[in-house]
């Protein structure tokens, strides 16, 4: 045992030997949550003997999942490999593959993207004549699946228009959109978890199998499960549960993706009697940079309390910059790295993707390499995609979008108008596309080409079930010119890398995790954008990345941009309490990725929407007492002006004036709490036990605590 507590601290100690019965480990930013998970299965297997086979790990990313399998690997040897340490829509995919036809699932179901689900909507459109993008119907389907309330109670509370059209228009685009998912035995990401959950609530006897396969369950990041995902964990931890969550709502920051905070906050409410483990010592951040951090997310209500505490003393102040414009502030940025050096190990952080413009402009002015984070992703490259399409219409014929995505890829005399009148057929008969194209002789007058293809399918359909993901990709390229079509193309150089780049990829999967052609699509398929090696990226560059995307990661250096009213809190953000205070824990997340040094920085003047503005500095700024930032001037030579002589935000003349949040009161019926917001006459205050609740100050009789 003593090499598996020795390198713990007394609160992670707690944590690996809780043994039965249900537990939260609150674990703040930097504070070794994998490190205390990976310890605690490897004392489930070494000291109570559990077997590997009975222990789930559930993780947010397969990169996360990967690393702790090599972590536990080292731990306790090759008994890791029977260990299920999985995402939720890995562990979905797994059990809907053996389990999927309880729920009408075919066997060689496809999992579409957003670019399949994208054509897949545009159709749909096209079929009731809309004159719509795709664009806000995706979101819509998604916040109707990620919510798990399915259509009609979704349209009770939506808008009257969605994307354009009438609500009941958009009702109808879903219904048909689902319909023809099924008709194309493929699914979308959020209906591998719903159909799951279908699944174990109408045939309890597959539930139970599952949840022998997962005795002891372990969830990170719990605090960025949506209702989904909730419903999912309460159904496999059962009656008896022995359940292990870990996360930090401080860090809650997805609920544009129906993350919600509660499913934390109310972890004890859910499981009475659940053990509450707090991570509070801070293995990642200076002492400098942690008071910043605690001071900011202190004004959040919505919270588990917890003050991060520092292992690393001292360290260099935070430094604070305020650029007259958001070139000036950029041209900052760009200089600071020039000085530092040591490119790799810095990142800029901002809110919007369309910051990024500026800082690579002057960063690569300046001759810094610069790496993109949320650039389009290797497995969404066209060639790549293409490639992949082969491979997804051999498994399932049934998938109309990318049967059509290949049948002229490369050009084979297939024209549009002869795709149509197949297609059209297809849809008079019932039958699918796939079948139109069989029965070409007695749909169009040349059917030579089209029955061509058939027969090449017909191949490759066999070559799926008897070859790797390998020898089927080459054998593509082999029958169909790809290649040859690819260096008749301007940028075919570069494609054609890409393409290798995909053989190498499916050659590295078959030798670390073995498997058929579908398994590989599916591994494809749930790997995320943020997951992907940017491969053409230089090794010493600078780290470009929104907030969103740098959540799990951290750099020695962090430049922090942008700190404006309307961009850090977003516009969208400033009319509702938890929006707004989901913006505060953004800010904070990127605080905490850096380890030894922090810049902090916003504009007076910044162009939107092609006009130049001027802006006020983030009210989350004034939650940071002004000792503990030093600002500096623009060639960051020394300590200039501190924060309260820069251009202060005007307070709205309704405000009132005795509050401005953060202050305790106390309520003649709902007793003490905090003050979370004030504006307009009216305060917002969070009382523990009670919620929320939205007062006129005038009338409340608030009585000051402090």
């Amino acid at each position: 045992m003593s090499d598996l507590l020795s390198s713990l601290n007394p609160s992670q100690r707690e944590a690996v030997l809780h043994f039965e019965g249900p537990a939260l480990v609150v674990a703040g930013a930097g504070s070794g949550k994998t490190r205390t998970v990976v310890h605690r299965i490897a004392y489930l297997l070494r000291e109570r003997r559990v077997y590997p086979a009975e222990i789930l790990a559930v993780t947010f990313t397969n990169k996360a999942a990967g690393e702790m399998k090599e972590r536990l690997e080292k731990m306790v040897g090759r008994s890791a490999r029977d260990l299920w340490v999985t995402t939720f829509h890995a562990a979905a995919v797994r059990i809907l593959r053996t389990y999927g036809e309880y729920v009408g699932l075919k066997p060689g179901f496809v999992i579409y993207d957003e670019d399949d689900q994208n054509t897949l909507l545009k159709e749909v459109l096209k079929e009731l004549e809309l004159e719509a993008k795709p664009g806000p119907f995706r979101s819509m389907i998604d916040r109707i699946k990620n919510r798990g309330a399915g259509l009609a109670e979704y349209m009770r509370e939506a808008p009257d228009f969605i994307g354009g059209v009438p609500r009941d228009v958009a009702a109808e685009v879903y219904r048909r959109y689902q319909n023809s998912l099924r008709m194309q035995g493929a699914l979308d990401f959020n209906d591998l978890l719903l159909l799951t959950i279908e699944l174990f609530e109408q045939h309890p006897e597959v539930l139970h199998k599952v949840q022998q396969r997962a005795r002891f369950i372990h969830v990170d990041e719990y605090q960025d499960t949506n209702p989904v995902q909730y419903r999912l964990t309460r159904l496999l931890a059962g009656e008896r549960p022995n359940l292990m969550v870990v996360g930090d709502p401080d860090q809650s920051i997805y609920g544009f993706r129906n993350a919600d905070i509660n499913n934390i906050l109310d972890f004890t409410k859910d499981y009475p009697g659940a053990r509450v483990i707090r991570l509070e010592e801070n293995y990642r951040s200076s002492s400098s940079i942690l008071r910043v951090a605690n001071a900011v997310i202190e004004k959040n209500a919505l919270r588990l309390e917890k003050v991060l505490r520092p292992t690393k003393p001292g360290g260099e102040p935070v430094r604070l910059y305020r650029a007259p414009n958001a070139r000036e502030e950029a041209a900052f940025v760009a200089r600071e790295i020039v000085k530092l050096g040591g490119y790799q190990q810095v990142a800029v952080l901002y809110r919007t993707n369309a910051q990024s413009r500026l800082l690579e402009e002057h960063l690569r002015r300046a001759n810094v390499p610069v790496r993109l984070v949320g650039a389009v992703g290797f497995f969404e490259r066209r060639e790549i995609k293409d490639l992949l399409a082969y491979g997804r219409v051999a498994v399932n014929p049934d998938d109309s979008i990318n049967l059509r995505r290949i049948v002229n890829t490369p050009p084979r005399g297939i024209g549009a108008t002869t795709v149509a009148r197949l297609v059209e057929h297809a849809q008079k008969t019932g039958i699918t596309v796939f079948e139109a194209f069989r029965a070409a002789e007695q749909v169009i007058s040349r059917p030579q080409q089209v029955q061509a293809f058939v027969r090449l399918l017909d191949e490759l359909m066999e070559a799926a079930f008897e070859s790797g993901p390998t020898a089927f990709f080459q054998r593509v390229l082999e029958q169909t010119g790809f290649r040859e079509a690819l260096k008749q193309e301007p940028d075919g150089e570069d494609r054609l890398q890409n393409v290798e780049e995909l053989l190498r990829a499916a050659q590295d999967w078959e030798e670390e995790e073995g498997g058929s052609l579908a398994d590989f699509l599916d591994s494809v398929a749930l790997t995320a954008k943020a997951e992907e090696p940017q491969g053409d990226a230089p090794v010493e560059a600078v780290t470009l990345m929104t907030l969103h995307n740098a959540k799990g990661l951290e750099f020695p250096t962090v430049f922090l941009v942008g700190l404006e009213e309307n961009l850090l809190p977003h516009r969208n953000s400033l009319h509702r309490l938890e929006d707004l205070e989901e913006e505060r824990r953004l800010f904070y997340v990127g605080i905490t990725r850096a380890q030894e040094r922090l810049y902090l920085s916003y504009a007076e003047e910044r162009e939107t929407y092609g006009k130049r503005e001027y802006t006020r500095p983030s009210r989350f700024l004034q939650d940071i007492p002004q000792d503990l930032l030093k600002e500096v001037g623009a060639f960051g030579d020394g300590e200039t002006r501190v924060l309260s002589q820069a251009r202060p935000e005007p307070k709205p003349r309704t405000q009132p004036a005795e509050f401005k949040g953060g202050e305790k009161v106390k309520h003649p019926k709902f007793g003490s709490g905090t003050v979370v917001a004030a504006m307009g006459g009216e305060v917002t205050v969070m009382f523990p036990g009670v919620g929320l609740k939205r007062l006129a100050v005038k009338f409340a009789g608030l009585e000051r605590l402090e």
